[in-house]
């Protein structure tokens, strides 16, 4: 039986979690201009229903390939969002945004604190949310056979982490149903989404960090 690859080191699970769930949340609320307008329409149309919603909720499988095609791990997710704020969740680990602060707990000891304008140059929802992040790829819809669009996404900046993302959208829904994301070793990383609901009534105090609830002898790192 094969390992899952995030079960040997939480803070790789965390960062993988991270700019996961965060090139998907990017996606979801970029105005995009001066590219394909075929994709330009379809993520216009997501972008709006994200951008209306009051609070989005998702479960979420997380499954990393190598180069190969070779399995290497499975995770499930959950997602909870309001605005700017958000909260992810994967088994004992968790990160959770204020709107101003991002708190990573590795689920054993340590909580690694950073701002949000300490993560500007990350896939995040407080930059992109605002359509501020348009410039930085080129995109382009590459299929609209059966019940989905696929939209390629290709990054400006060669200094990122990725060579390319290509999203599944519901043309039924107007929502994302899958992203694959490909490395710069060519190794996958595929986000399913299940679950999917954008009438979420969320309170603001689920957003609020409570060293409390974690154990008595973590450690906050910032």
């Amino acid at each position: 039986m094969v390992k899952p690859i995030f079960a040997r080191n939480n803070q790789k699970l965390m960062n993988k979690i991270y700019a996961c769930f965060l090139s998907l949340l990017a996606f979801t609320g970029i105005a995009f201009s001066q590219n394909d307008p075929a994709a330009k329409k379809v993520l216009d149309a997501v972008g709006a229903k994200v951008k209306a919603s009051k609070g989005i909720t998702a479960s979420c499988m997380l499954t990393s390939f190598t180069s190969k095609g070779k399995p290497t791990g499975t995770q499930t997710l959950s997602l909870q969002m309001k605005g700017e704020k958000y909260l992810i969740n994967q088994g004992k680990t968790e990160i959770i945004c204020d709107g101003s602060d991002i708190y990573r707990f590795d689920g054993e000891k340590t909580i690694t604190k950073s701002s949000v304008d300490e993560n500007s140059q990350t896939l995040s929802p407080q930059k992109l949310l605002a359509g501020s992040y348009d410039k930085d790829f080129t995109y382009q819809l590459v299929s609209s056979k059966g019940a989905f669009y696929e939209i390629e996404m290709k990054p400006m900046d060669n200094r990122k982490n990725f060579q390319k993302v290509n999203l599944f959208i519901d043309k039924s829904k107007n929502t994302f149903s899958k992203a694959r994301i490909l490395d710069k070793s060519n190794n996958v990383t595929e986000f399913k989404i299940s679950n999917f609901n954008l009438n979420a009534s969320l309170p603001d105090s689920k957003f609020i960090f409570n060293k409390g609830k974690y154990p008595k002898d973590v450690e906050i790192l910032d």
